[in-house]
């Protein structure tokens, strides 16, 4: 961790993930879909550094971030949550392997869409939308990030999938092989996988088994 920076702002957008405004050090470029190491800048906390993803965009004049918090002791988004205006955290070098390489489908699985947002802001913004797709997992509906911004994006090409509770408008099952199969019509495109391990292990291996070579697969290796 070697850069500091100043929370400008935060605010809930769904039950449990908390939007962070960032002041933006000199410097900093981040492809949409690269990550980023923040930890909290206090003693206790300045090694605990975890993995996020900026939502914002490479000309934006702050650092946005959307934050699920995982309660427990200890818990690096527990503190994160904690913070407040003008607390400091402290940021990494950019890194990460999933990067925009060409049209085709983003699968997600939670917190897993935060890539895929920063990158569907960008394509939005440079108007190369089309011929794109979304398919989210969460358990509920209250659990889906930027629901309306996604559904603006893509329109019918954008698929929520609830696996604990759903209702009208949303699909309610988890996404296997046989979803994917269903769903999807050509698995000769882009796929880009992010979620848990075991979710992006999971689809990888279905994508494989439908006929998608193994190198137009993009997810954090």
């Amino acid at each position: 961790m070697n850069t500091s920076t100043t929370v400008l702002m935060t605010g809930f957008i769904t039950h449990d993930v908390k939007r962070f405004i960032l002041s933006k050090p000199d410097g900093f470029n981040c492809k949409p879909g690269q990550g980023i190491e923040i930890a909290v800048d206090k003693a206790e906390w300045k090694s605990e550094g975890r993995p996020f993803t900026p939502t914002s965009l490479k000309d934006d004049l702050v650092i946005e971030l959307m934050i699920k918090r995982y309660p427990g002791v200890g818990s690096v988004t527990e503190e994160l949550h904690k913070v407040k205006a003008g607390d400091k955290l402290l940021i990494s070098d950019v890194f990460g392997s999933i990067t925009y390489n060409g049209p085709g489908v983003f699968i997600a699985g939670g917190a897993g869409v935060t890539p895929f947002i920063a990158i569907l802001r960008d394509l939005a913004h440079n108007g190369k939308l089309d011929d794109h797709s979304l398919i989210f997992s969460n358990k509920t509906p209250a659990d889906i990030i930027c629901e309306k911004e996604l559904k603006h994006y893509l329109g019918k090409r954008c698929i929520f999938t609830c696996t604990r509770s759903s209702g009208t408008g949303y699909e309610s099952r988890r996404v296997t092989k046989d979803f994917l199969k269903e769903k999807i019509d050509d698995f000769s495109r882009h796929f880009y996988v992010c979620g848990p391990e075991t979710f992006v292990k999971n689809i990888n291996t279905a994508l494989e088994e439908l006929g998608a070579r193994s190198d137009s697969l993009v997810f954090e290796r």
